[in-house]
């Protein structure tokens, strides 16, 4: 999408020059016309493409073979991406290491025996696990490909979750430099706050005008207590805010110390329709407007848990160094709601500091395309 949009930019720009160079006379509602009818012609070409590429490779059609080299989580979340997604065109054939602890991942032998199987299957691209190898065997695995046309790709840990960096080149030498991240740069906190004032007035305008009436009267019938239930959560920096939501619980002294639970006897009829349609959240858009939260952005934890957490989870304190989300990238993939196990927590951070390194304002949108669809279809941690 990003590159049909620059693509049209351009386009459109030498189009409209070219009749500004010369002179000559340009109707604009025609033109504009043909540029929409171009436009959408080549949009549609690019999707039945794109989709005619992945139902062939889905088939078996235009595929890389692969193997992996090394275990790590990375790794594992590699494995599990080449299984689950024949449609981007890469076959799994297995993995090497020096331990062979799961038979059902294709294990095909050790390290050294790597060489003599990529040659015979013609495999097209190894990915190493840069914790799993000596410097002298990664170097040998990188000679091995530059002699032999196989691309080879390195894994890092993402248990160790090093910031992003960028490869600059002082005469000839090669420099790893920290990448400046997109909220280090002024133009783009502009963009996302003002898109944030604007959304959540939106939505405080034509929806919570006439949404709190209703629920306010939908709980008060309920049971006990007031309509809307605020929390301390930890925020920007690590100061703190008090989080708005519509009140899904009986009045209880555990707010502040237990996660919502499958089956949890604290939430109300109302309560628990909230909660799965997310309903329940909405009124975070006064936070949004008040500069605490921002649309999307890492989930804001309890102060308990941010201190667990912390202590316990490399990395954790980066989400902080952004405002927190109603909603983001760990939610829509899958790591929203109760944390039961350890993988939950690490997975949903790993996804947060992806986030935080490669935001967009494109990619904004589509967490939030995401998130209204996810609450359209019910998910499964939704309670």
């Amino acid at each position: 999408m990003f590159n049909f949009l620059k693509h049209a930019f351009v386009f459109s720009f030498l189009f409209f020059a070219y009749f500004g160079v010369t002179n000559k006379f340009i109707d604009v509602d025609r033109n504009i016309n043909v540029l929409l009818l171009t436009f959408s012609i080549q949009f549609i070409f690019s999707y039945l493409y794109i989709f005619a590429l992945k139902k062939y490779r889905i088939e078996g059609g235009n595929i890389r073979k692969v193997v992996i080299i090394g275990e790590n989580q990375s790794v594992d979340l590699l494995r599990n991406f080449f299984n689950k997604n024949a449609e981007y065109g890469y076959k799994y054939q297995g993995f090497f290491s020096e331990t062979n602890k799961e038979c059902r991942n294709k294990y095909l032998g050790k390290v050294e025996d790597c060489f003599d199987y990529v040659l015979d299957n013609k495999i097209d691209e190894i990915y190493c696990s840069i914790s799993s190898l000596s410097t002298k065997m990664a170097e040998k695995i990188v000679d091995f490909g530059d002699n032999n046309l196989v691309l080879v790709k390195f894994v890092p840990d993402a248990t160790k979750m090093l910031h992003k960096t960028v490869l600059e080149y002082y005469d000839y030498i090669p420099i790893l430099s920290r990448r400046i991240l997109p909220f280090d740069n002024s133009f783009n906190k502009g963009l996302k706050r003002l898109f944030d004032i604007l959304f959540s007035l939106g939505v405080i305008v034509f929806v919570l005008s006439w949404l709190i009436p209703i629920f306010a009267i939908l709980i008060k019938l309920e049971s006990k207590g007031k309509v809307f239930f605020k929390q301390t959560r930890d925020g920007l920096n690590g100061s703190t805010f008090e989080c708005y939501k519509f009140r899904s619980m009986k009045v209880n002294n555990d707010s502040d110390k237990k996660q919502a639970t499958r089956g949890d006897a604290r939430i109300t009829k109302i309560g628990s329709f909230m909660r799965k349609t997310s309903i329940d959240e909405l009124p975070q858009f006064f936070n949004v407007l008040k500069g605490d939260m921002s649309i999307v952005g890492p989930r804001p934890h309890m102060v308990r848990q941010t201190k667990e957490y912390s202590k316990t989870v490399n990395k954790y304190m980066v989400r902080h160094f952004v405002k927190p989300g109603i909603t983001g990238l760990a939610q829509v993939k899958g790591y929203r709601g109760e944390i039961e196990t350890k993988h939950d927590i690490d997975n949903r951070v790993r996804l947060d500091i992806f986030y935080i390194e490669n935001w967009s304002f494109l990619l904004d949108l589509k967490i939030i395309l995401l998130t209204v669809t996810n609450a359209i279809e019910g998910e499964d941690k939704a309670y």
